[in-house]
């Protein structure tokens, strides 16, 4: 085990969540819901992305390959129902300016593989990653 991160929440969607050591406070709501609390599909996508960014890095640096400075990853989680039950879905758009588009998808494909998020949506929800 590398890190357990460790959050309490209350109320579900409409009440708060923080994390056992204070760095993390965050009121909650259902998505689309006015003020200034987040939900839960916005975390995640917050979580996803900097997790991948962190994944290309690893790659990048076994393959000797320099990202951009400018690199950045714009996270799309969407929220639905299918068949009656609740589902996500979520899009990864991934510029990395200046770098060639071959390279660049051989470099995100390879980030998929390593990142743990990528891992556990594998195969459970529909993932798109857009080089962009």
């Amino acid at each position: 085990m590398l890190y357990t991160a460790k959050a309490h929440t209350t109320g579900g969607r409409d009440d708060a969540s923080h994390s056992d050591d204070g760095r993390l406070e965050v009121k909650l709501s259902s998505p689309g819901a006015s003020g200034t609390s987040t939900n839960p599909e916005k975390l995640f996508a917050a979580g996803w992305s900097p997790c991948f960014l962190s994944a290309m890095r690893i790659v990048a640096g076994k393959r000797k390959v320099t990202l951009p400075a400018e690199v950045a990853i714009d996270a799309e989680v969407d929220l639905g129902t299918t068949h009656g039950a609740y589902g996500l879905a979520a899009r990864l758009n991934v510029s990395l300016p200046g770098m060639e588009r071959e390279a660049a998808q051989a470099l995100v494909g390879a980030a998929h593989q390593v990142c743990p998020y990528s891992f556990a949506t594998r195969g459970n929800i529909e993932v798109v990653i857009n080089v962009v």
